[in-house]
């Protein structure tokens, strides 16, 4: 069995709670043994992640040949315009434990402010004399904390970060800390 969780702000992607005061993805539905994520989301990310017990799963989704787009949906202090989301198509060069690495160009663009997405809580900080603008990315690769290097690199912090998709599967209808479970065999992938 595959589950989607629309993973809230503040839990981690694990089911060790380190620290009494963590949340973890046991806290949101009742998994069965030997359940994991498929990638992570950090404690600060929302969004979209998926959770299998069969490693064929894991393989499928994370394997760099296949090629799976993830779309994030990313709120940004300030307002870029398109010479600043250029550097995405060029590959931004962030750094990692590893030392400095160049992503994959990729794509970013502004989009409307989301009206089918759930309050944050808590709320992002907001300035009144500082806009947000929010953005469309979209990778075929996932590194440590990528979005929000990426963002912060060309100077725009990321205030919020969803990640929407994976592949086909999408959040539209599911609600933050909605656990939903899919049958692999219709799955549109």
């Amino acid at each position: 069995m595959l589950y989607l969780i629309n993973k809230p702000f503040g839990t981690l992607s694990q089911f060790t709670r380190e620290h009494p005061s963590h949340n973890v993805l046991g806290d949101l539905y009742d998994f069965p043994k030997d359940v994991y994520p498929i990638g992570r989301l950090d404690k600060d990310s929302e969004g979209l992640l998926l959770l299998s017990a069969d490693k064929k799963w894991n393989n499928q989704i994370l394997d760099p040949k296949r090629k799976l787009t993830k779309e994030y949906w990313v709120q940004v202090e300030g307002a870029p315009n398109a010479t600043d989301l250029s550097a995405f198509g060029k590959g931004i060069t962030i750094k990692l434990k590893s030392g400095p690495y160049k992503c994959l160009p990729t794509s970013a663009e502004i989009m409307a402010p989301p009206d089918n997405i759930w309050d944050r809580i808590p709320p992002i900080r907001e300035r009144k004399n500082i806009p947000t603008t929010w953005l469309k990315i979209q990778l075929q690769e996932g590194k440590n904390r990528q979005v929000r290097k990426m963002c912060a690199k060309i100077g725009f912090p990321v205030l919020r970060l969803i990640r929407w998709r994976i592949g086909n599967w999408t959040l539209k209808g599911v609600s933050s800390g909605d656990v939903v479970l899919i049958d692999p065999a219709k799955s549109p992938n």
